[in-house]
């Protein structure tokens, strides 16, 4: 396995200013990234904050040892019990079969930060993935991409019993999910590791009991020695240890909602990308009400109520919720970024680009609750290279970083039109010439004979050049017969690396690579040492 680092610029203008320009927007976060004294500056914060570090621990020993975690995870969640002890932290929704590659990248990049922290600061640093198992978009995360007949095809699961359910609470139709998988490897070559992968996937399955439980196990399973603690936002009992926080949410609401709304705003007219769907009367907290996720806003007397009316709630009486039933209460995204600092040690997040511009408007939040947002790294990015395909870029004489920023199609258009003796559209543009020329006299003496006459040479010349465009189409389409096997490759080359116009890691699933390289393929890729400021690596396997 070789691994490379391309240089890709940051297209999100607030990254690019984050990462190399921080006075600029210095305003949005809490710490650069460029200060060499920012471990030290933000252990030192860590140390005046206090954490239920006891309890915390006691409840993620119960939930990874339900996801059959292995000795390491356990023996980081014991290191939490340390005061000492802080955590790398990043998480995603369950997604099937972990959904796109970025979501195994995005864990790589915690344990990398993890590693490279504690080495860093002489103290224990763990990795931490927070599933958002409170997510209630189930059509987000129920289908992965596959490659079929040539294309990139969404194949989604049943999606019987759904609801505005949280995920976790979600049905699990065992035999549904089963039959799903059969309809993914039904299509992937037998390879040495085809037989391993199909059991392990399977067992999977069959001891879940949930969406969550499915995605938890699975990720044990690829990242078996990396210590890395799972952490189900959902689980009733993380929701009483979040009790309290609650409360103070509820309490500074109003400060929390204004804050990020106007932070929002001034962002954009910055000309800063942010997406969070973001209303000054929104509470940012959800309240679970019949088996449905419904979002909270306040109304100008101050009661908090379902956007679409379904309850309606006195600050008291929310307050009393958070206090006696707390596992009614999830967060959004706004919320969970700030519930993540409350409950947890964090040393730093770790998260996409998407993520990185909706939390440049949170710092007002983590203002209202007197917290200092943690600083904010974006995960790696990766583009996966099987032998054959690294082949033919070489032979093609493609470079890496284009094809994967811009794709090959221009390059195979460039490609045909060079092929033959003189190249057909040459020819024809030539021909085109030669006939306007021997043409142009008609359309001069018929436009003094009658303007009905100019009108018509003019039609008959259009007619002249469509019949030509047709012939040139046509010779195209045998040339490409002639050519199909290299216009393939160039298909396929595109179809790997540059999938909907975009990154492999936003297509692809991990399905393709496990089953040719093995379950151990990420761990692997893990185990070399990754510099996180670095723009993007070309894995080579």
């Amino acid at each position: 396995m070789r691994i490379e680092p391309i240089s890709l610029a940051d297209k999100n203008p607030l990254i690019a200013d984050y990462k190399n320009h921080f006075t600029k927007i210095q305003d949005k976060f809490q710490y650069d990234l460029n200060d060499n004294t920012i471990w030290k500056k933000r252990l030192k914060y860590l140390e005046s904050q206090s954490f239920n570090r006891e309890k915390l621990a006691e409840e993620l020993t119960v939930m990874n040892d339900r996801y059959n975690a292995s000795e390491e995870v356990f023996v980081n969640i014991n290191k939490l019990k340390d005061e000492r002890t802080s955590v790398i932290v990043g998480g995603q929704q369950a997604g099937l079969l972990t959904g796109p590659l970025y979501t195994v990248h995005k864990i790589i990049s915690i344990i990398q930060l993890a590693r490279q922290t504690e080495q860093q600061t002489g103290r224990p640093v763990v990795p931490v993935f927070w599933i958002a198992g409170e997510d209630h978009d189930f059509a987000e995360i129920n289908h992965i991409y596959m490659k079929k007949n040539g294309r990139m095809e969404k194949v989604q699961a049943a999606a019987n019993g759904y609801n505005k359910s949280s995920v976790t609470d979600l049905p699990f139709n065992q035999q549904e999910i089963h039959d799903w998988l059969e309809s993914i490897l039904s299509d992937q070559n037998e390879t040495e590791y085809s037989v391993d992968i199909v059991h392990r996937l399977k067992q999977i399955i069959n001891t879940s009991s949930s969406y969550t439980d499915f995605f938890a196990k699975l990720v044990h399973q690829l990242f078996p020695s990396e210590g890395l603690i799972l952490l189900d936002a959902h689980d009733p009992q993380i929701r009483k240890l979040e009790s309290s926080y609650f409360v103070d949410m509820i309490k500074n609401n109003n400060q929390i909602a204004e804050g990020v709304y106007s932070s929002e705003q001034k962002s954009k007219q910055q000309g800063y990308p942010v997406s969070l769907d973001n209303d000054i009367d929104d509470a940012h907290l959800f309240y679970h009400h019949k088996g449905e996720r419904v979002l909270l806003v306040r109304d100008t007397s101050g009661r908090f109520t379902g956007k679409n009316g379904e309850v309606t709630f006195t600050q008291e009486q929310l307050l009393a919720t958070a206090e006696n039933r707390p596992w009614l209460l999830s967060n959004n995204v706004v919320t969970r970024p700030l519930m993540q600092e409350c409950l947890l040690p964090v040393l730093a997040f770790v998260g996409g680009p998407g993520e990185i511009s909706y939390w440049s408007a949170l710092k007002p939040g983590f203002d209202a609750l007197d917290l200092e947002m943690p600083p904010v790294f974006q995960r790696l990015s990766f583009t996966l290279l099987d032998r054959k395909s690294d082949q033919w870029l070489k032979r093609m004489q493609i470079d890496e970083q284009e094809v994967i920023e811009q794709g090959v199609g221009a390059r195979k258009l460039s490609w045909l039109a060079a092929t033959g003796s003189p190249p057909v559209g040459e020819l024809v543009e030539e021909v085109k010439k030669e006939m306007e020329v021997i043409h142009r006299p008609l359309r001069e003496k018929a436009s003094q004979l009658s303007p009905d006459l100019s009108a018509l040479a003019e039609k008959n010349w259009d007619y002249i050049k469509q019949s030509v465009d047709f012939l040139e189409k046509r010779m195209n389409q045998s040339i490409q017969g002639q050519y199909r096997k290299q216009i393939d490759t160039f298909d396929e080359l595109n179809l790997l690396l540059h999938p909907f116009g975009g990154f492999q890691e936003r297509v692809w699933s991990i399905i393709p690579w496990i089953n040719t390289y093995g379950m151990t393929v990420f761990e692997r890729l893990n185990s070399h040492h990754l510099a996180l400021d670095e723009s993007h690596y070309v894995v080579k396997i």
